[in-house]
Order: structure tokens, then sequence, then C-alpha cells
């Protein structure tokens, strides 16, 4: 059995025998904990009671985390004409048509989030195989379809933050650095709870949320009580 390193156990004993705890517990001990030689992102899984295979059990939705996630978003836009320009005056990293396709064709992907008009769709849709599985397809439910090229660009770089429970019914998303203010992390990690909440869709049979955990990348992760996280 491998020897664990100083830090690792130290992090192990601090977490013994703590679970189910508020959200405020669950903050301070990961963030207090995280003592990496960089500025590791508090990271959270929630394992939801859906079967993403049925259509109405797909959970998927935004949310502009109050605080950021202290990360810098590169976004890329699908557009063209006065509409590229716009992009480009809101801070877009990358804007382009038919090049930008060919470019994320040829295998390279420069970018976290992406965003289209709606006329660029036939050009994107290409492009579905390779932006699919890395969750960066545009989409109109997540505001990522849009002609108001503007506010999509600037809420991606302020902190908004998209989910999609994955296979087994796992939501999981970055929500700020350990640097971040305790506080400031609480209320990021309730907006996210809520908004995951909220999109609780029509097809989910008995219980909703199952699971909350927090987490630093490289630290444990702690157990959150679902019903004080959901106010229930």
């Amino acid at each position: 059995m491998a020897k664990l390193g100083k830090r690792t156990k130290a992090a192990r004993e601090a977490f013994a025998g703590k679970e189910n705890v508020s959200i405020e517990e669950a903050v301070a001990l990961v963030k207090n904990n995280a003592k990496a030689k960089f500025d590791e992102t508090i990271e959270i899984a929630m394992s939801l009671g859906v079967d993403t295979r049925h259509a109405d059990q797909m959970v998927r939705g935004v949310v502009g985390l109050p605080n950021g996630t202290g990360k810098t978003m590169r976004v890329a836009v699908f557009a063209r004409g006065p509409k590229a320009e716009e992009a480009q005056a809101a801070g877009a990293d990358i804007v382009g048509a038919e090049d930008l396709m060919e470019t994320i064709q040829g295998g390279k992907i420069e970018f976290d989030r992406c965003i289209a008009t709606p006329d660029m769709m036939p050009i994107v849709g290409r492009l579905g195989k390779v932006l699919g599985p890395r969750n960066l397809m545009p989409n109109p439910k997540v505001g990522t379809v849009t002609m108001d090229v503007k506010e999509a660009v600037e809420a991606a770089k302020g902190g908004e933050v998209q989910f999609k429970a994955e296979k087994g019914g796992v939501v999981h998303a970055g929500l700020g650095k350990a640097s971040f203010d305790e506080n400031k992390l609480v209320e990021n990690v309730r907006a996210f709870v809520d908004a995951v909440q909220k999109a609780k869709p029509t097809g989910a049979k008995g219980t909703y949320m199952k699971k909350i955990a927090l987490s630093s990348t490289m630290g444990p992760g702690v157990t959150i009580s679902v019903d004080s996280a959901t106010g229930n």
C-alpha cells in the first residue's frame, strides 16, 4: 500500500467523521485544507435521481454565479458581419464562421464556451461530434444560440456556469477558487444548488437530489446535507 504524504494524511484526518454537514461547514473545511502550491478550484458534484437516457429526465441549465468562478473564460463565437463585430467588441476571444469551423475540425479547440447566432447553426451543426462530447455545442436552452451576442459573451466572461447531467445523473462544476472569501464561496454554492433544484425535469421520479459533495482540486471531498442545502 502506498504511503500517504503529510498533506494528504492531514486532510483526511481533518475530514474524518464529517459528513452531511451544512454548506458553510463544507466550504470552511474544503477551503482550509486546500494546501496545494496553486490556487485550487472548489468543485461540486451532485448525484441526481434521473435517468439521462430519457429526454424528459435530462437536466441542463445555466447559472450566473454571484462571485464568478475565478477562471478566465475563453469564448468563441460563430457570427458574421455586424454580429461578429459585436462579439469582438464584447470581448470574445475567437470570432469566425467557416474558417472557425475548419480550425475546430482540425483539432484546435482553444475555448471554454461556444456561442453562435441562429443563422450559423447549419455550420456549427457539422461540429456536433467534436463539440458535443466536450459540452461545448451551442444550445438555445442555455443561451448560447442567440442574436444577443453581446449579452452572451459578457455573461460567459462574467462567471456564468453551464451544467448538464452526465451518465449516471451526475452534475459537476467548478464554483470558485480556494483563495475566495468563505462567504463568497457559500453564495456561489447556494446559487448553483438552487439552479439545479429549479432545473428538475418533469420526468424525474422519487428523490431528485440524492447526494451533494464539495472538494478542492487536490483534496478529499465532504458531503453536504441535501435537506439543509435545499431548505427542506
